[in-house]
């Protein structure tokens, strides 16, 4: 592996200013914004492009950040992979992606999310990367299990959002448990 930031299908990359419109197209789906997280309040495009100036502008590193999901066929915005709520004593982080609707079910999501585990486990010293997702949302429960995610647990009725409250699934992968089924990267 010459670059570690490229899978067979993706690459991530740092945010670039220009990226604002994918940013806010990718707010646009409500329904979408609502299996991540909450739905907030429309946006003004000046506040996406200060929100993605000020992403692009940060220096790398530090424990937590976000990167853009760029397909390799055709250079694209795919959407967004985020590592974030990082606890070096005990050796764990937490981990979403958001997939723009039309570049879903091409594994983008599933590339992605495997660079991120390689970079945590082998460059960062970490042992195990968390996420949790609501009990509703099949298609991601689908993509962490298929990744090697155990589900770890369910807290029962925790959110509150579109007039009920939804169970959130808590999922985990150890470094072992990502190294059985892929290739340590190579120091050469």
């Amino acid at each position: 592996m010459n670059d570690m930031w490229t899978g067979e299908k993706v690459r991530l990359r740092g945010v670039e200013p220009e990226d604002w419109k994918s940013f806010r197209d990718l707010a646009k789906h409500t329904v979408d914004a609502r299996n991540a997280d909450l739905v907030e309040p429309p946006r003004s495009e000046a506040s996406f492009r200060a929100w993605t100036a000020e992403r692009a502008g940060r220096p790398p590193g530090g424990d937590t950040f976000l990167l853009v999901v760029q397909t390799l066929a055709d250079r694209t915005f795919a959407g967004s992979v985020t590592v974030g709520e990082t606890d070096r004593r005990a050796g764990r982080f937490k981990t979403g992606i958001e997939i723009a609707p039309d570049h879903r079910r091409k594994g983008y999501a599933a590339g992605a999310t495997e660079l991120i585990l390689t970079y945590m486990f082998a460059e960062q010293r970490y042992n195990k990367c968390e996420v949790e997702v609501y009990a509703f949302n099949d298609a991601s429960l689908a993509l962490y299990r298929g990744l090697g995610f155990a589900e770890e647990g369910r807290l029962r009725q925790h959110e509150f959002f579109g007039s009920a409250y939804h169970d959130v699934v808590l999922l985990g992968i150890t470094a072992a448990d990502h190294w059985a089924t892929h290739e340590l990267p190579s120091v050469r």
